[in-house]
């Protein structure tokens, strides 16, 4: 689990092509101070294993399916990456609940400027948007960001000097995309409630005294009710 503080920005030294699959080399620093082969690295958002690590590096594998769903296919030699380790048991949670797994990308369609701040308009699709919400937490290539407003095909955000300078958003611009997590806790509650009404709405058996067969009824009886607390 991550939470979306970028601890330092990478920068990409070697991209090996395996069939469908690429070989990350990822320049560092600050992530290398501690740091062992298994651990998981959020990768602009992304949770890939470290594979290899040397003095100034460290190398992940990115399996098919995360090439198809995330940004990471169009890295090249050179290109900046935010990093994040996972969460220590004793950390503060500077962000919100990061899994690493995401839900797709979205492309960024406008930048202004705001004072000191910057308002970036992304566009995404509908099945991403039905889980933002404004004021809710976004993952933006790993940064955790609240959202300021919302609409059927956008939403927005506002990113203070202080994101932009220790993060890789600094080097985005407009028609470049980005990969986008969601709220999990939004996902799961909708789960819940979702296979909650689909019970509550299965007619009941009720027993044909005659034949002992079960037999179909849609209307709330004295053990619905009571099977429900009434």
């Amino acid at each position: 689990m991550f939470t979306g503080i970028i601890e330092e920005v990478g920068k990409v030294s070697s991209i090996r092509t395996e069939d469908a699959s690429i070989r990350l080399q990822i320049q560092t620093k600050e992530i290398l101070k501690d740091i062992h082969i298994g651990d998981s690295i959020a990768v602009n958002g992304i949770c890939l294993t470290v594979t290899k690590y040397d003095t100034d590096s460290f190398c992940a594998d990115v399996m098919h399916e995360t090439m198809n769903r995330t940004s990471l296919k169009l890295l090249r030699r050179g290109s900046k990456v935010n990093l994040e380790r996972a969460m220590a048991a004793n950390g503060r949670f500077g962000g919100h609940i990061v899994s690493g797994h995401i839900d797709g990308t979205g492309t960024i369609r406008k930048m202004q400027r705001d004072s000191i701040a910057i308002w970036y308009t992304v566009e995404t699709t509908a099945g991403i948007l039905h889980y933002i919400v404004e004021k809710g937490s976004i993952t933006i290539d790993g940064i955790s960001l609240t959202v300021a407003a919302v609409d059927d095909k956008t939403f927005q955000v506002s990113v203070i000097p202080h994101t932009l300078n220790h993060t890789a958003l600094q080097e985005k611009k407009v028609g470049d995309p980005v990969n986008l997590e969601t709220d999990c806790i939004g996902k799961y509650v909708e789960k819940f409630l979702r296979e909650r009404n689909s019970n509550l709405q299965k007619p009941e058996g009720n027993t044909d005294r005659k034949n002992g067969k079960s037999s179909k009824s849609g209307g709330i009886t004295a053990e619905f009710l009571e099977r429900y607390g009434y």
